[in-house]
C-alpha cells in the first residue's frame, strides 16, 4: 500500500529568521499590559500597563526569533519581541530539504496584525506564491473577496481583529473544504502542500482598543509585534513511499523533531523516494497512489545477477509495449546486451551453468594462427553460442588448428588447396595416390553414409538450433575451385524418373566439418514432398554425399540462401540426403510452383 510519514511540528528543531529583534544593538524600554487583564472583556479597560527592558544579549531579559518554536509545553511564557516602531516584519522559516505542510498556527502576545500576508516558496527561496492574505478589510487592502463571504477566496478577515489584545490567533489550513484533494501525491496536491520555505509579512501593527484608559505615555513603547508560538504542522515528503523519516543534511538533533529524509520502501530511493533504486528500473517510477493505496513499487530489472545497476530506457520500453524497460548498466562476467544475456565479443555461453552463473561465459579457445579475424561480426572470435570458432580458409575443426581435408600447410593464411584429384598429405601436400590412406568415406552415387564414426561427443544437434538467427557460418569455405556439375530441371519425366523422397523449400543456416561426414543445417520453410521421414517446418540437417572435394559441398549450398531441394532419405537413421543426383536450385517463385505443379498431376 501507499504509506504516509506521521505529521508533527516541523517548527520544532529549527529557528525562524526574523528582520528586528528587540534590544537588538541596545537596551530598550517596552510597555505592554498584563495577560490577565486583556483576556477579561477590554471594555472594562486594559488596568495598568507594565514597563520592562529587553537586551538580545542579556538571556533573562532577551526575546529572540527561536523562542517562537520552543516548546510552548515547557515554555508558555517565551516570546520573540520586534524592534519597536516597525510596520513591516518578516519571519521566514528555512528548511533544509522539501516538506509537506497541513498547517500553520501563530499565537500573538502583542495584537494581531490589521495587514499580513503567509508565502511559500519550493525552490529554496528563489520565488514565493501566497498561501493565505490577512486584512481587516481584504477589498481596501488586497481587492480580494473576503473568504467569510465567498468561500475559497484567498483573503480572509478572520484573524485580523485586534481583540483579544493578546494571545489572538492566526490559522490556516493548506487542506480547507475549498482545497479538496483526493489523491496527496498528485501534482496537483504536491504544488498546493510541498515547501522549501515559509514566510510570514507582518504589514499593518494595530494598537489595543483600550476604553477608558486615557492618553497613554510614550505610545511608541507599545508599538512592537510580539509571537509566543509559531507552530508548522507537516510532515517529511516522500511521494506514498515511506512512513518514517530520518535526519538530512542536519548536525543536531531535538526530540519530536520531523526529519527531511524518507527511509524509502517499495524499491524505490532518493531523500524523497523520488527514483527507483538503482537495480529497479524496469518500468516507469511512479508516486504510491493515495486514492486507491496502490503502492506502485519499483520493479526490478532482468540483469541475471550480472550487474550492480540499469536505468529506465523509454524507447526499450515502447518496443516491448509498454512491459519491460529496463537496461542492465556495466554488465559484469563477460556478459553484455540489455538484460547482460549473452557473451561479449571473444566469450561463449557455457551451457552447463546457469545464466546467472559468474562463470557463464567462458574465453574463446581458437588458434590464433588458424582463426579469422574478419568474420562478419569483427570482434567476434568464436560462435556466442557454441564456441565454434571462425576460421581462415581451408582451415578446419572447433578450433580452427588443423587443414580441411583435400588442404594442406597450415599457417598464417590458412591452409592451400591439394594440387590432386582426391586429398593429400597435410604438411607436405604430397598426393594420396590409392584409397588405402584415404581419412573419408568412398560414397557410390545414390548410396546410404554409413553410420557415422568418432562424432565429438561435445557437438550435440541441440547446438545447431539457434534461437531466430538465421544467419549461420561456414566451416566448410567456398573457394573459387569450387565447381559442381548440377542437375538441371529438365521434362516432367525426367524429374518423376528420379523418385525423389522429399521436395521442400529451405534456407541454408550452416555447413559443418564433421570430420568423417559434413552436415548442413537448414530451416525448413515449406515442405511439397515427404517420404517415410517426417519434416517439420523448423530447423534440421541435412547431408550431402560428396564434399570431399576441394572442401565444398556438391551441390554447393551457400549459407543464408534459400533453395529448392529435392532429394532422397535414409529411412533407418532418418536422415535427408543431398548427391550429385539431387535437384539443388536457388528458391524462385516460379520454380516452387513448376514443381508443385509436376507432383501433383504429373507423377502417377
Amino acid at each position: 500500500r501507499s504509506c504516509n510519514p506521521p505529521v508533527g511540528n516541523l517548527a520544532t528543531g529549527r529557528t525562524p529568521v526574523t528582520l528586528t529583534t528587540c534590544g537588538q544593538n541596545s537596551t530598550e524600554l517596552y510597555c505592554f499590559y498584563p495577560d490577565q487583564n486583556l483576556l477579561h472583556q477590554v471594555s472594562h479597560g486594559c488596568g495598568q500597563p507594565r514597563c520592562t527592558k529587553c537586551n538580545a544579549n542579556q538571556p533573562d531579559n532577551s526575546h529572540l526569533p527561536a523562542d517562537m518554536t520552543d516548546d510552548f509545553f515547557a515554555n508558555p511564557i517565551s516570546w520573540w519581541q520586534s524592534a519597536q516602531g516597525v510596520h513591516r516584519e518578516e519571519i521566514r522559516l528555512d528548511f533544509e530539504t522539501e516538506f509537506y505542510l497541513t498547517h500553520v498556527i501563530a499565537v500573538f502576545k502583542s495584537p494581531r496584525p490589521a495587514v499580513m500576508v503567509l508565502e511559500r516558496s519550493q525552490d529554496y527561496g528563489q520565488t514565493w506564491r501566497p498561501y493565505k492574505y490577512f486584512s481587516v478589510n481584504c477589498t481596501a487592502t488586497f481587492g480580494l473577496q473576503d473568504d467569510i463571504i465567498e468561500e475559497g477566496s484567498m483573503c480572509t478577515s478572520r484573524y485580523s481583529d485586534a481583540v483579544p489584545c493578546t494571545r489572538g490567533e492566526v490559522i490556516y489550513r493548506a487542506l480547507s473544504p475549498a482545497n479538496k484533494i483526493e489523491d496527496p501525491y498528485s501534482p496537483e496536491a504536491q504544488d498546493l502542500l510541498k515547501l522549501t520555505n515559509l514566510r510570514l509579512l507582518l504589514l499593518k501593527r494595530q494598537e489595543c482598543p483600550c476604553h477608558g484608559s486615557g492618553l497613554v505615555e510614550k505610545p511608541q513603547r507599545f508599538a512592537h509585534y510580539a509571537i509566543y508560538d509559531l507552530i508548522i504542522r507537516g510532515s517529511c515528503f516522500c511521494n506514498g513511499h515511506a512512513e518514517e523519516c530520518e535526519l538530512a543534511n542536519r548536525t543536531g538533533v531535538m526530540e519530536n523533531m520531523v526529519h527531511g529524509k524518507c527511509v524509502c520502501r517499495h524499491n524505490t530511493a532518493g531523500d524523497h523516494c523520488e527514483k527507483c533504486a538503482p537495480l529497479y528500473n524496469d518500468q516507469p517510477w511512479k508516486p504510491g497512489d493515495g486514492k486507491t493505496g496502490a503502492p506502485n513499487e519499483c520493479r526490478k530489472c532482468r540483469c541475471h545477477n550480472h550487474a550492480d545497476s540499469c536505468h529506465f530506457d523509454l524507447s526499450v520500453w515502447l518496443a516491448s509495449g509498454k512491459r519491460s524497460g529496463g537496461v542492465c548498466d556495466n554488465c559484469k562476467h563477460n556478459t553484455e546486451g540489455h538484460r547482460c544475456q549473452r557473451c561479449k565479443p571473444g566469450y561463449y555461453r557455457d551451457r552447463g551453468k546457469p545464466m546467472s552463473s559468474a562463470e557463464v561465459c567462458k574465453p574463446c579457445a581458437c588458434q590464433p594462427m588458424g582463426s579469422a579475424n574478419a568474420t562478419f561480426s569483427r570482434s567476434w572470435r568464436c560462435h556466442p553460442k557454441t564456441g565454434f570458432c571462425y576460421c581462415k580458409p581451408g582451415v578446419a575443426g572447433p578450433n580452427c588448428d588443423r587443414c580441411l581435408m583435400g588442404y594442406w600447410g597450415f599457417g598464417e593464411n590458412g591452409c592451400r588447396p591439394c594440387d590432386c584429384a582426391r586429398d593429400c598429405d597435410q604438411h607436405t601436400g604430397n598426393c594420396f595416390n590409392g584409397y588405402d590412406n584415404e581419412p573419408f568415406f568412398n560414397i557410390p552415387i545414390g548410396g546410404r553414409i554409413p553410420d557415422l564414426v568418432q562424432t565429438p561427443t561435445n557437438e550435440s544437434e541441440e547446438e545447431w538450433k539457434w534461437n531466430d538467427h538465421e544467419q549461420g557460418f561456414s566451416a566448410l569455405r567456398h573457394p573459387e575451385k569450387c565447381v559442381c556439375k548440377e542437375k538441371v530441371l529438365g521434362s516432367v519425366t525426367d524429374f518423376c524418373q528420379m523418385k525423389y523422397a522429399y521436395v521442400i523449400k529451405a534456407r541454408i543456416l550452416s555447413a559443418h566439418d564433421k570430420g568423417t561426414h559434413a552436415e548442413v543445417v537448414v530451416k525448413v520453410k515449406k515442405v511439397l514432398k515427404s517420404g517415410k521421414v517426417k519434416i517439420a517446418r523448423s530447423n534440421r540437417s541435412i547431408y550431402p554425399e560428396s564434399w570431399t572435394n576441394r572442401g565444398c559441398t556438391c551441390p554447393i549450398l551457400n549459407p543464408g540462401t534459400d533453395y529448392l531441394i529435392a532429394g532422397q532419405e535414409d529411412s533407418r537413421s532418418s536422415k535427408l540426403l543431398v548427391n550429385m543426383n539431387s535437384l539443388v536450385k536457388p528458391w524462385k517463385a516460379y520454380l516452387g510452383k513448376q514443381v508443385s505443379d509436376i507432383l501433383r498431376t504429373g507423377c502417377k
